[in-house]
Protein backbone atom coordinates (compact mmCIF):
# COMPACT_ATOMS: atom_id res chain seq x y z
CA UNK A 1 0.00 0.00 0.00
CA UNK A 2 0.84 3.56 -0.33
CA UNK A 3 1.42 5.71 2.43
CA UNK A 4 0.28 8.27 0.10
CA UNK A 5 -2.93 7.64 1.36
CA UNK A 6 -5.50 10.30 2.68
CA UNK A 7 -6.54 10.32 6.45
CA UNK A 8 -9.57 8.08 7.29
CA UNK A 9 -11.74 11.52 8.25
CA UNK A 10 -10.92 13.09 5.12
CA UNK A 11 -11.75 10.29 3.23
CA UNK A 12 -14.96 10.42 4.87
CA UNK A 13 -15.50 13.63 4.61
CA UNK A 14 -14.77 14.04 0.58
CA UNK A 15 -17.40 11.62 -0.09
CA UNK A 16 -19.91 12.90 2.40
CA UNK A 17 -20.54 9.11 4.52
CA UNK A 18 -22.29 9.48 7.64
CA UNK A 19 -22.60 6.81 9.94
CA UNK A 20 -26.37 5.18 9.19
CA UNK A 21 -28.74 4.03 12.12
CA UNK A 22 -30.52 2.00 9.48
CA UNK A 23 -27.53 -0.23 8.41
CA UNK A 24 -25.99 -0.01 12.22
CA UNK A 25 -23.01 1.59 11.46
CA UNK A 26 -20.18 3.17 13.75
CA UNK A 27 -17.46 3.71 12.28
CA UNK A 28 -13.30 3.51 13.86
CA UNK A 29 -11.01 5.58 13.06
CA UNK A 30 -8.13 5.25 15.46
CA UNK A 31 -5.61 3.30 13.23
CA UNK A 32 -3.59 2.28 16.10
CA UNK A 33 -6.92 0.26 17.58
CA UNK A 34 -7.95 -1.13 14.00
CA UNK A 35 -4.54 -2.47 13.93
CA UNK A 36 -5.13 -4.10 17.43
CA UNK A 37 -8.00 -6.07 16.18
CA UNK A 38 -6.29 -7.28 13.48
CA UNK A 39 -3.53 -8.50 15.05
CA UNK A 40 -6.22 -10.63 17.06
CA UNK A 41 -6.20 -13.78 14.75
CA UNK A 42 -2.41 -14.00 14.21
CA UNK A 43 -0.09 -13.00 11.67
CA UNK A 44 -1.98 -12.27 8.48
CA UNK A 45 0.58 -11.94 5.51
CA UNK A 46 -0.37 -14.19 2.89
CA UNK A 47 -3.77 -14.67 4.17
CA UNK A 48 -7.31 -14.40 2.99
CA UNK A 49 -9.32 -12.59 5.04
CA UNK A 50 -13.32 -11.81 4.36
CA UNK A 51 -14.41 -8.41 6.21
CA UNK A 52 -18.39 -7.78 6.45
CA UNK A 53 -19.69 -3.99 6.13
CA UNK A 54 -16.31 -2.23 5.65
CA UNK A 55 -17.73 1.34 5.62
CA UNK A 56 -14.82 3.79 4.52
CA UNK A 57 -12.28 1.17 5.14
CA UNK A 58 -10.91 1.83 8.00
CA UNK A 59 -10.32 -1.97 9.42
CA UNK A 60 -9.75 -2.56 5.76
CA UNK A 61 -6.56 -0.27 5.83
CA UNK A 62 -5.32 -2.30 8.92
CA UNK A 63 -6.14 -5.56 7.57
CA UNK A 64 -4.20 -4.98 4.40
CA UNK A 65 -1.40 -3.43 6.53
CA UNK A 66 -1.32 -6.54 7.92
CA UNK A 67 -0.45 -8.43 4.21
CA UNK A 68 -3.68 -9.95 3.85
CA UNK A 69 -5.55 -10.70 0.76
CA UNK A 70 -8.97 -8.92 1.36
CA UNK A 71 -12.25 -9.63 0.27
CA UNK A 72 -15.25 -7.13 1.80
CA UNK A 73 -18.92 -7.45 1.46
CA UNK A 74 -20.73 -3.57 1.96
CA UNK A 75 -24.47 -3.27 1.33
CA UNK A 76 -24.06 0.90 1.75
CA UNK A 77 -23.42 2.42 -2.05
CA UNK A 78 -21.95 5.45 -0.65
CA UNK A 79 -19.01 3.62 0.52
CA UNK A 80 -18.47 2.20 -2.61
CA UNK A 81 -15.93 4.72 -4.16
CA UNK A 82 -14.35 5.17 -0.94
CA UNK A 83 -13.54 1.06 -0.81
CA UNK A 84 -12.33 1.50 -4.61
CA UNK A 85 -9.80 4.09 -4.06
CA UNK A 86 -8.31 1.89 -1.16
CA UNK A 87 -8.59 -1.10 -3.96
CA UNK A 88 -6.44 0.82 -5.71
CA UNK A 89 -4.03 1.74 -3.65
CA UNK A 90 -3.27 -2.06 -2.93
CA UNK A 91 -3.43 -3.96 -6.42
CA UNK A 92 -4.67 -6.93 -6.82
CA UNK A 93 -5.39 -7.74 -2.29
CA UNK A 94 -8.84 -5.91 -2.02
CA UNK A 95 -11.90 -7.80 -3.75
CA UNK A 96 -15.09 -5.01 -3.26
CA UNK A 97 -18.64 -6.74 -3.15
CA UNK A 98 -21.94 -4.89 -2.97
CA UNK A 99 -24.44 -7.11 -1.24
CA UNK A 100 -26.22 -8.11 1.64
CA UNK A 101 -24.08 -10.32 3.94
CA UNK A 102 -26.73 -12.30 5.19
CA UNK A 103 -27.79 -13.62 1.47
CA UNK A 104 -23.85 -12.86 0.39
CA UNK A 105 -22.22 -16.22 -0.45
CA UNK A 106 -18.57 -15.52 1.02
CA UNK A 107 -17.16 -19.09 0.80
CA UNK A 108 -17.37 -18.96 -3.21
CA UNK A 109 -16.10 -15.37 -3.22
CA UNK A 110 -13.24 -15.54 -1.31
CA UNK A 111 -11.81 -19.38 -3.02
CA UNK A 112 -9.82 -20.21 -0.02
CA UNK A 113 -10.46 -20.80 3.78
CA UNK A 114 -10.39 -17.34 4.83
CA UNK A 115 -10.39 -15.45 8.97
CA UNK A 116 -13.56 -13.57 8.81
CA UNK A 117 -12.30 -10.31 10.53
CA UNK A 118 -15.23 -7.37 10.75
CA UNK A 119 -16.68 -4.81 13.27
CA UNK A 120 -20.31 -6.03 12.56
CA UNK A 121 -23.56 -4.16 12.19
CA UNK A 122 -25.32 -4.52 15.63
CA UNK A 123 -28.43 -5.51 13.81
CA UNK A 124 -26.93 -8.19 11.89
CA UNK A 125 -24.29 -9.54 13.97
CA UNK A 126 -26.14 -12.19 16.11
CA UNK A 127 -27.18 -13.73 12.82
CA UNK A 128 -24.55 -13.48 10.78
CA UNK A 129 -22.78 -15.82 13.56
CA UNK A 130 -24.87 -18.00 14.51
CA UNK A 131 -24.96 -18.93 10.38
CA UNK A 132 -21.16 -19.17 10.44
CA UNK A 133 -21.54 -21.19 13.28
CA UNK A 134 -24.11 -23.55 12.28
CA UNK A 135 -23.20 -25.05 9.03
CA UNK A 136 -23.81 -28.88 9.02
CA UNK A 137 -20.26 -29.02 7.10
CA UNK A 138 -17.83 -29.13 9.70
CA UNK A 139 -14.59 -27.92 9.81
CA UNK A 140 -16.03 -24.83 8.10
CA UNK A 141 -15.36 -22.70 5.03
CA UNK A 142 -13.50 -20.41 7.04
CA UNK A 143 -10.29 -20.33 9.45
CA UNK A 144 -11.40 -18.15 12.73
CA UNK A 145 -13.64 -15.37 13.52
CA UNK A 146 -12.53 -12.17 14.58
CA UNK A 147 -15.91 -10.02 15.39
CA UNK A 148 -16.48 -6.68 17.23
CA UNK A 149 -20.33 -7.18 19.27
CA UNK A 150 -21.96 -5.24 21.75
CA UNK A 151 -20.20 -6.05 25.17
CA UNK A 152 -23.56 -7.25 25.97
CA UNK A 153 -23.67 -10.23 23.29
CA UNK A 154 -19.53 -10.90 23.26
CA UNK A 155 -20.36 -11.47 26.59
CA UNK A 156 -22.67 -13.73 25.84
CA UNK A 157 -20.31 -15.81 23.53
CA UNK A 158 -18.05 -16.56 26.21
CA UNK A 159 -20.45 -16.94 29.22
CA UNK A 160 -19.53 -19.97 31.33
CA UNK A 161 -22.13 -22.31 32.78
CA UNK A 162 -24.02 -21.21 35.88
CA UNK A 163 -23.88 -17.45 34.84
CA UNK A 164 -26.34 -15.36 34.10
CA UNK A 165 -25.06 -14.70 30.65
CA UNK A 166 -24.86 -18.14 29.60
CA UNK A 167 -27.28 -19.30 27.04
CA UNK A 168 -28.01 -20.37 23.55
CA UNK A 169 -25.42 -18.82 22.28
CA UNK A 170 -22.59 -20.00 24.77
CA UNK A 171 -23.47 -23.37 24.20
CA UNK A 172 -23.53 -23.26 20.43
CA UNK A 173 -20.35 -20.85 19.99
CA UNK A 174 -18.43 -23.42 22.73
CA UNK A 175 -19.22 -26.42 21.94
CA UNK A 176 -18.18 -25.49 17.85
CA UNK A 177 -15.28 -23.82 18.80
CA UNK A 178 -13.00 -21.90 21.50
CA UNK A 179 -14.54 -18.48 22.23
CA UNK A 180 -12.20 -15.86 23.53
CA UNK A 181 -12.80 -12.33 24.76
CA UNK A 182 -9.77 -10.47 22.98
CA UNK A 183 -10.41 -7.12 23.68
CA UNK A 184 -13.18 -4.11 24.95
CA UNK A 185 -13.69 -1.12 23.15
CA UNK A 186 -14.89 2.15 24.54
CA UNK A 187 -17.81 3.43 23.19
CA UNK A 188 -16.00 7.43 22.73
CA UNK A 189 -13.56 5.32 19.67
CA UNK A 190 -16.19 4.99 17.17
CA UNK A 191 -18.10 7.77 15.16
CA UNK A 192 -20.90 8.26 16.22
CA UNK A 193 -20.59 6.93 19.89
CA UNK A 194 -22.87 3.85 20.50
CA UNK A 195 -24.64 3.81 23.63
CA UNK A 196 -22.63 0.75 24.49
CA UNK A 197 -19.51 -0.53 25.08
CA UNK A 198 -18.11 -2.96 22.52
CA UNK A 199 -15.96 -6.26 22.20
CA UNK A 200 -14.08 -7.79 20.11
CA UNK A 201 -14.43 -12.11 20.20
CA UNK A 202 -12.22 -14.80 18.92
CA UNK A 203 -13.03 -17.81 18.12
CA UNK A 204 -11.68 -20.62 16.52
CA UNK A 205 -13.16 -24.00 15.11
CA UNK A 206 -12.56 -27.28 17.15
CA UNK A 207 -13.56 -30.45 15.79
CA UNK A 208 -17.34 -31.51 16.15
CA UNK A 209 -17.83 -34.67 18.42
CA UNK A 210 -19.21 -37.19 16.58
CA UNK A 211 -22.64 -38.44 16.68
CA UNK A 212 -24.23 -34.86 17.24
CA UNK A 213 -25.95 -32.77 14.32
CA UNK A 214 -26.37 -29.00 14.89
CA UNK A 215 -29.92 -29.03 14.51
CA UNK A 216 -30.43 -31.58 17.69
CA UNK A 217 -28.00 -29.04 19.46
CA UNK A 218 -30.50 -26.09 18.45
CA UNK A 219 -33.18 -27.90 19.04
CA UNK A 220 -32.30 -28.73 23.12
CA UNK A 221 -30.77 -25.19 23.57
CA UNK A 222 -33.96 -23.66 22.01
CA UNK A 223 -36.57 -25.45 24.36
CA UNK A 224 -33.85 -25.25 27.46
CA UNK A 225 -33.28 -21.68 27.76
CA UNK A 226 -36.34 -20.70 26.14
CA UNK A 227 -37.99 -21.25 29.44
CA UNK A 228 -34.99 -21.08 31.57
CA UNK A 229 -36.25 -20.04 34.64
CA UNK A 230 -38.10 -23.59 34.83
CA UNK A 231 -36.50 -26.98 36.00
CA UNK A 232 -35.08 -28.99 32.64
CA UNK A 233 -38.50 -31.64 33.17
CA UNK A 234 -40.23 -28.92 32.39
CA UNK A 235 -38.62 -26.85 29.62
CA UNK A 236 -37.26 -29.71 27.76
CA UNK A 237 -40.53 -31.38 28.06
CA UNK A 238 -41.41 -30.67 24.39
CA UNK A 239 -38.40 -32.11 22.95
CA UNK A 240 -39.19 -35.84 22.14
CA UNK A 241 -37.20 -38.70 24.01
CA UNK A 242 -35.36 -35.72 26.04
CA UNK A 243 -36.82 -36.59 29.42
CA UNK A 244 -35.06 -40.00 28.89
CA UNK A 245 -32.33 -38.82 27.54
CA UNK A 246 -31.96 -36.88 30.96
CA UNK A 247 -31.82 -39.86 32.79
CA UNK A 248 -29.62 -41.74 30.61
CA UNK A 249 -27.13 -39.34 30.64
CA UNK A 250 -27.29 -38.74 34.51
CA UNK A 251 -28.29 -35.15 34.56
CA UNK A 252 -30.34 -34.24 37.30
CA UNK A 253 -34.08 -33.07 35.95
CA UNK A 254 -34.94 -30.37 38.31
CA UNK A 255 -31.48 -28.74 37.37
CA UNK A 256 -31.56 -25.61 35.56
CA UNK A 257 -30.35 -24.77 31.52
CA UNK A 258 -27.89 -22.17 33.16
CA UNK A 259 -26.13 -25.09 35.14
CA UNK A 260 -25.63 -27.44 32.44
CA UNK A 261 -22.17 -27.07 30.11
CA UNK A 262 -21.69 -27.26 26.78
CA UNK A 263 -20.33 -30.92 27.19
CA UNK A 264 -24.48 -32.18 29.01
CA UNK A 265 -26.07 -30.90 25.66
CA UNK A 266 -23.75 -32.76 23.70
CA UNK A 267 -24.34 -35.76 26.07
CA UNK A 268 -27.75 -35.30 25.38
CA UNK A 269 -27.64 -34.73 22.05
CA UNK A 270 -25.64 -37.62 21.06
CA UNK A 271 -28.63 -39.63 22.90
CA UNK A 272 -31.38 -38.43 21.23
CA UNK A 273 -29.94 -39.47 17.93
CA UNK A 274 -28.82 -42.75 19.15
CA UNK A 275 -33.00 -43.00 19.80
Amino acid sequence: MTPALPPLRDVIACHGLRASKALGQNFLLDGQLLDRIARVPGPLAGEAVYEVGPGPGGLTRALLRAGAEVTVVERDRRCLPALAELADAAPGRLHVHEGDALAFDAAAATGRAPHIVANLPYNVGTALLVGWLTGEAWPPWWKSLTLMFQKEVAERIVAAPGSGAYGRLSVLAQWRGEARLAMTVHRSAFTPPPKVMSAVVHIVPTAQPAGVRCATIEALTAAAFGQRRKMLRQSLRSVPGALDALAACGIDATRRAETVPVEGFVALARALERD
